[in-house]
């Protein structure tokens, strides 16, 4: 009897919030498009389905109001997951054509100077951690903000919808209270003209699963996958985050295989021992990554980016020890690699950049094309103008008989060369200007 009543008790629950969803569609301000945050987790998925089965139920000619499914990637995340969502997405964008739904899918990535590897390999910035979460504004906040912005601009309000519960934490449900807006279903929000709704704010993860289990998605398929991953991963979900009134990631969750916030990376680990055993390789990443960051004695300088020390306070990555996880990340590419072709760490314009950097940084010695053919056995696209650099120095060396002078030109050139690299050019003559000041302040050291 017990079992029945809860039954009838959820199955009102979801109507009600089905009828608030569509009175909500359709009354709402014309002007505001939908943005519906969807990470592919449990929460992501219910409040999808939910919105999805709402509007299906009004005619056509009232589906005006554009939906976009807006799914953040980091390009840092478990490539498990990664592949699920991708193929989830698919299937959505599909669905959503065949069925005459007023839904876009939307993949918002953090830019290419801001990626994970670039601020952490090219700059040195150590592995994040709870008092010093560089990556979550990087790589979470500012691709979606951006996006959003976007849409208002383009249309003059948007509702930004979250699945976020009240039964997931004591923080989401502060947050939740928090920010409403009273005698309203909306929530404010930092950006102008933006607001947030949690239609399934009230639903238990009891109720939840119960519910997935029972009703397969409308764009095909089932949640056994999603099922399986939470029971393999032991992980929750981790939420679009749009701004840092938006809670992050748990204690075990999906996410980043990068994150050192978290003193586990449960979810790994969980798919590790239920037979991915491929994973391996990025767990032993992610443990140096905390290894690097808790010794900084061994792994960090001493000065700060701005050459200035300060007293209690570590400076950025040494150049060997960005150099050993840049060789790191490559040995573990070349091994997942023979799992699966298609699963990419980094890409060659993250790796051109990083060159930059390295050079700005007067590290000159190694070369991120060396170390890429040593490891992978094949030729990085940067290997031609290294090739061509060459040449160069070989005139330089004729007509300049100053050793200091030759190497500050040759200095030069690669940094010119690795500015270009990547089509951006802009501030080039004061990174020119850094880089005389440096190996002026070096030679006079000496």
């Amino acid at each position: 009897m017990e079992a029945s009543q809860t039954k009838i008790a959820l199955k009102d629950k979801l109507y009600h919030i089905e009828q608030e969803i569509i009175d909500q569609y359709i009354n709402d301000k014309p002007n505001r498009v939908w943005i519906v945050g969807f990470s592919g987790g449990k929460d992501s998925t219910l409040l999808l389905q939910l919105v999805w089965q709402a509007i299906k139920k009004l005619p056509a000619s009232e589906r005006k109001r554009p939906i976009y499914v807006v799914c953040n990637d980091t390009l840092v995340e478990n490539p498990r997951i990664v592949s699920f969502i991708y193929n989830t997405l698919l299937k959505i964008e599909s669905a959503a054509q065949q069925e005459n739904m007023p839904i876009k899918v939307v993949r918002t990535v953090p830019k290419l100077t801001d990626t994970f590897w670039v601020k952490l390999i090219g700059l040195g910035y150590p592995a994040p951690n709870k008092f010093f979460r560089w990556c979550t504004d990087r790589l979470k906040i500012n691709p979606t903000t951006r996006f959003i912005k976007d849409v208002i601009k383009a249309t003059g309000g948007a509702i930004i919808l979250l699945g976020t519960r009240s039964d997931e934490s004591a923080t989401r449900a502060a947050s939740i209270k928090k920010y409403e807006i009273k005698s309203s279903r909306l929530r404010s929000h930092s950006l102008p003209n933006a607001y947030i709704y949690a239609p399934i704010k009230d639903i238990t993860t009891d109720e939840l699963w119960r519910y997935l289990l029972q009703v397969s998605p409308p764009w095909g398929g089932t949640h056994r996958q999603l099922a399986a991953l939470y029971k393999n991963a032991n992980g929750g979900d981790c939420p679009l985050v749009i701004d840092t009134s938006t809670p992050s990631c748990g204690q075990s969750r999906f996410g980043c295989w990068v994150c050192t916030v978290v003193k586990r990376d449960k979810s790994m680990e969980g798919l590790i021992d239920t037979g991915e055993r491929w994973m391996q390789p990025l767990l032993e990443i992610r443990d140096f990554l905390v290894e690097t960051r808790d010794n900084p004695e061994k792994w960090r300088m001493k000065k700060g980016r701005d050459g200035n020390e300060k007293e209690g306070k570590w400076g950025p990555y040494k150049f060997e020890t960005r150099v050993e996880i840049l060789r790191r990340l490559l040995s573990a590419q070349k091994e997942l690699s023979k799992v699966d072709p298609n699963i990419n760490l980094i890409s060659e314009r993250e790796l051109a950049i990083i060159q930059h950097h390295w050079y700005n940084d007067l590290f000159f010695n190694v070369k991120v094309s060396d170390i890429y053919k040593e490891i992978l056995q094949k030729e990085f696209f940067m290997s031609k103008y290294d090739e061509k650099l060459k040449e160069e120095l070989n005139l330089l060396l004729e007509i300049c008989q100053d050793a200091k002078q030759v190497e500050l030109i040759k200095n030069l050139l690669k940094l010119y060369r690795s500015k270009t690299l990547y089509l951006r050019k802009k501030n080039i003559l004061n990174d020119f200007e850094d880089l005389i000041n440096k190996s002026i302040q070096v030679q006079e050291e000496e």
